[in-house]
């Protein structure tokens, strides 16, 4: 139905799902799946339109061998995103591990064109050592490291350093991201890393935390459900003096963000200015 990263277009309604009662949240879910279904439910209902799709010919086999390039795209991004969470070890790993899959198939061809006898008995060998070589190096997956990374334009999210800056009165813009999460980078891209407004966040004082939930984080993950999300994007804006932050939406831009500071950190100072009034 979706993936953990769940902006733009399923977010509003897994997020109500996840906050509805039992038999409300199955009714979404039904909605979604009767959604998909439709198209072939009325192609169906109405064969009219059927008649003007492309009879199968040769072009399908052509088709289906472009269509393998937008998969390789996907396992070149997916490789850049196991940079990102297990370092060069990880990639390494996954790496070597496709090294093998590819030579298990290759012993596996070879044994299935050779005569019963030594040749193909140990053509099998091979390939069966070199998947159970390849899971092996899989059970070491999680143990690589992750890369150390710098933190660009804040500082790192934790429950106590957002603690500490709202005990201290302070304006916090709290951006939950992972490094798989297309969103989030083209929302970074397009509005947060924009000079307008990292200057907005700085003439007002407004301290960034970054949580990444790339490993998912469970610190990041209860953040996450306490705000009725289940996956990345979330921006929160966090008001000077306290109150509750406001929700970004899951798509930016420059306008969004800054009209978001405008707005919150305006109220607050004129919610102080009255209560320094009645004092």
């Amino acid at each position: 139905m979706a993936t953990p990263c769940t902006a733009p277009f399923m977010a509003a309604a897994l997020g109500a799902a996840l906050l509805l009662p039992a038999p409300a949240a199955l009714a979404v879910f039904a909605a979604l799946g009767v959604g998909m279904a439709l198209p072939y439910a009325l192609l169906a209902l109405f064969p009219g339109p059927a008649e003007r799709l492309p009879r199968p010919g040769p072009w399908m086999e052509r088709l289906r061998q472009f269509l393998a390039f937008p998969m390789y795209g996907a396992a070149a991004w997916l490789a850049w995103v196991l940079a990102q969470q297990s370092g060069p070890d990880g990639v390494l790993l996954v790496l070597g591990g496709a090294v093998l899959v590819g030579l298990a198939a290759w012993a596996w061809g070879q044994a299935q064109r050779s005569p019963e006898g030594l040749l193909q008995r140990a053509s099998r060998g091979l390939a069966a050592l070199a998947i159970l070589a390849g899971l092996a190096g899989l059970t070491r997956l999680d143990t690589a490291a992750p890369p150390r990374m710098a933190e660009a334009g804040g500082e790192a999210w934790s429950e106590a350093r957002l603690a500490a800056l709202r005990a201290d009165g302070r304006p916090v813009f709290v951006n939950l991201t992972a490094a798989w999460c297309i969103t989030c980078k083209v929302n970074e891209r397009v509005a947060l890393d924009q000079p307008s407004v990292q200057d907005a966040f700085s003439r007002r004082g407004v301290t960034v935390l970054e949580g990444d939930w790339t490993r998912g984080d469970p610190a990041i993950t209860a953040l996450l459900r306490a705000h009725g999300r289940d996956g990345v994007p979330l921006y929160l804006l966090y008001p000077a003096g306290g109150g509750e932050p406001a929700v970004l939406p899951q798509i930016l831009t420059e306008g969004i963000v800054l009209r978001a500071l405008d707005d919150t950190l305006h109220g607050v100072a004129g919610t102080e200015k009255g209560r320094r009034g009645t004092t």
